[in-house]
């Protein structure tokens, strides 16, 4: 099925739907083979539907790839930090940002390493869309805050 949406691309839209519930329970899954198979064909399928009005149903798989951030095995660790990138170029940067918030102080230090590193490369990679979901604060005695060209725009 990876291979199917690597190379439909765009077509893959028509799929999407009906492949839901396959890619659902590969990702709940024992084995790790078929949570690794699953999230590199959510990483093809996100990126072939992006702009094609999918989200609704990338952001239900997206809720079944992210537990499996915390997997031990190196090719399974590989596969979802590529699901959640491809997730990320048809969701946009500011979903994944609202998935990585809660953990990143977390008080167990395995658990901050893991939402540092998505952060991290959700940062590297579009570090310019993030700008609008970061919070408001208020401007203190030396430094100014305010993000004026932001506020003309909204």
């Amino acid at each position: 099925m990876s291979f199917l949406f690597e190379y439909i691309g765009e077509m893959g839209k028509d799929y999407v739907y009906a492949v839901t519930p396959l890619l659902e329970d590969a990702l709940m899954d024992r084995d790790l083979v078929h949570r690794q198979t699953a999230c590199t064909a959510i990483k093809h399928m996100a990126l072939g539907v992006v702009g094609l009005g999918c989200e609704d149903a990338l952001i239900h798989l997206l809720n079944f790839v992210w537990p499996n951030i915390f997997e031990t095995s190196p090719h399974v660790i590989n596969a979802v930090m590529e699901a959640i990138e491809g997730l990320r170029c048809s969701l946009g940067p500011v979903k994944i940002l609202q998935y990585s918030l809660q953990g990143l102080f977390h008080p167990a230090r395995k658990v901050r390493d893991v939402y540092w590193k998505i952060y991290n490369g959700l940062y590297i990679s579009a570090q310019d869309a993030l700008v609008a979901a970061f919070p408001r604060i208020p401007d203190d005695d030396k430094n100014s805050y305010i993000r004026h060209e932001l506020e003309y725009f909204l």
